[in-house]
């Protein structure tokens, strides 16, 4: 039987194509980090150095949000694999990355990503020769938001507001779905590109 991780019956934010984004907003801090199309593993990688690591939250069977499951294109009631982490630098939480992995897209090769572990899942995407990125969407999580109390369930001191961006996957044709949330703990240091609040 399989068993299923609950989502927390909170009401889900309002994700928006990345070209809507008002980019002059002087809410939209981590502008930088939204808009960049590269693997966002290996900029934390660089920007931390060796203290980058992957904390697994969850990982197991669940069945996704309602916006994640029309995003996918998955039938109700259809399961997958969700992985929730933080990539983190030392102590310092940076980011909270959620994957909603729908169970026909874990075939032949595919099968490993049910398996990561602490390992990051950019270094796989990214390494794969078959691998297409869908367009970025971004949202503005507040309290009130399931993913905002997800996001933040670990830290001290929860902020007012959170950016975050997700994106459809396809390798081999087969959809996965990555969100990532960026918080606070990411600009409270100066890093190799730069103090990111400061940028335009």
């Amino acid at each position: 039987m399989i068993d299923l991780a609950p989502f927390a019956p909170r009401a889900e934010a309002r994700w928006r194509p990345l070209s809507q984004l008002r980019w002059r907003s002087p809410a939209v801090w981590p502008r930088s980090w939204l808009a960049d199309d590269r693997s966002l593993t290996r900029r934390l990688q660089a920007a931390c150095g060796p203290g980058f690591r992957v904390h697994v939250l969850y990982q197991g069977w669940g069945r996704p949000a309602s916006g994640e499951a029309r995003l996918l294109g998955m039938r109700r009631g259809e399961a997958a694999i969700l992985r929730e982490v933080e990539l983190c630098c030392g102590k310092a939480v940076w980011v909270f990355a959620r994957t909603v992995m729908p169970a026909r897209s874990l075939r032949g090769p595919l099968r490993r990503l049910a398996r990561l572990g602490e390992r990051p899942l950019g270094a796989v995407l990214f390494s794969h020769r078959a691998m297409r990125r869908g367009p970025a969407q971004t949202v503005r999580l507040l309290p009130r938001h399931a993913l905002f109390q997800t996001a933040t369930a670990s830290l001290s001191r929860r902020p007012a507001e959170l950016w975050g961006r997700r994106s459809l996957f396809f390798l081999s044709g087969r959809p996965l779905l990555v969100s990532e949330i960026f918080l606070p703990a990411l600009f409270d240091v100066r890093t190799g590109s730069g103090d990111e609040r400061d940028q335009g």
